[in-house]
């Protein structure tokens, strides 16, 4: 996933001033604005990640990560020292988080409750996705610029294996009954499986009509994926065998998607400013239940399976910034400048 920086397109005809942005409201459908939870600081951001189990949302900014009460929806500590954050992985039954550190190419440990960094560990370069795979209590950090995924112990952080990758690594999903875990490739435009076991590439699918994936769920129980591509496509893959089961326009720059298993939605949050809202049908068609119109930037999301709601970082902007004439779908569009201190987490739910 990239840490956003500064801005993409706009998806309305619409001037921001230096003020506060609020987001523009949502259409008809399930998910509406519920609240902004301001932030503030500065720098880039890129991951969302929920504790459930602590009640805990962990944002990813700058150089470090924000911790959120979600029952609160209130900012109540923080975990500094973290050059070019990516990600945060959590097992709550170890009491420990991880943290990918793109610019010193290190993964963090960090003790749960009291927010500290126990150690850290060597990956690959600039490790991006990162999770936690409860089967074999291992963390695997994929490597960006390096291709490739850094396995190392939970308990004690040790490198178990590096395991080389087709193309640039993107989100990644684990499925523990399967031994499996999947992970985009996005230059290769492909979804990779990796064997939990052995810590090697089992399989690598074509994800056509998508190209170049950036955000993935999953969903456990019917054993689909959910892929989010540049050319503005959700893809629906079958995670036993590879096969594409359909697709669905979605916006320009999406980065993250998330699946709840409670209502059976699966999203995709794109820079544009919208957030598709998708379902499987009663015939097994991936069919698009709403656009929500976010703020422009707000690419990043995770949603919190206990009450549904759905978590965008996001910041205001000082000046527009118009998309090039002829540009490709997907493109990286120009980047206006974030106003000064206006870092925040937007929260949406169900009516």
């Amino acid at each position: 996933m990239k840490i956003l920086r500064l801005g993409f397109v706009l998806v309305v005809a619409v001037c921001f001033f230096s003020g506060s942005q609020a987001p523009v409201q949502p259409n008809d459908g399930p998910y509406k604005f519920l609240k902004e939870i301001a932030v503030g600081a500065e720098g880039g951001w890129d991951y969302l990640s929920v504790d459930d189990v602590a009640r805990k949302l962990y944002v990813t900014h700058g150089t470090k990560i924000v911790v959120i009460d979600v029952d609160k929806d209130a900012v109540v500590g923080e975990i500094p020292g973290l050059p070019g954050v990516h990600g945060f992985a959590v097992a709550p039954e170890l009491g420990r988080g991880f943290a990918s550190n793109g610019q010193e190419s290190k993964a963090a440990v960090v003790d749960l409750k009291t927010l500290q960094i126990l150690s850290k560990v060597d990956t690959g370069l600039n490790p991006d996705a990162i999770l936690f795979e409860p089967g074999h209590k291992e963390v695997y950090a994929f490597n960006g610029r390096g291709n490739s995924a850094t396995v190392f112990d939970a308990a004690s952080g040790a490198v178990r294996a590096t395991i080389p990758l087709p193309g640039k690594p993107e989100f990644a999903r684990v499925d523990v009954s399967a031994g499996r875990i999947y992970n985009n490739s996005e230059t290769t435009s492909e979804l990779v499986v990796i064997d939990t076991a052995s810590h090697q590439v089992v399989a690598k699918w074509p994800i056509a009509p998508g190209e170049e994936a950036s955000g993935l769920a999953l969903d456990l129980a019917h054993h689909r994926l959910f892929i989010g591509c540049s050319n503005n496509l959700m893809v629906m893959m079958d995670s036993t065998n590879g096969k594409v089961l359909g697709s669905i326009p979605i916006g320009q720059g999406v980065d993250a998607n998330g699946f709840d298993p409670g209502t059976g939605y699966a999203f995709a949050s794109c820079g544009d400013g919208t957030m598709t809202v998708a379902r499987v049908d009663d015939t097994g068609k991936l069919a698009l239940v709403q656009t929500v119109a976010t703020t422009r930037g707000a690419r990043t999301m995770t949603l919190d399976p206990r009450t549904h709601k759905v978590y965008l970082s996001a910041a205001s902007y000082e000046t527009e910034a118009a998309p090039a004439p002829e540009a490709k779908p997907g493109a990286k569009p120009p980047r206006p400048k974030v106003v000064p201190g206006s870092f925040k987490v937007l929260v949406y739910g169900i009516k």
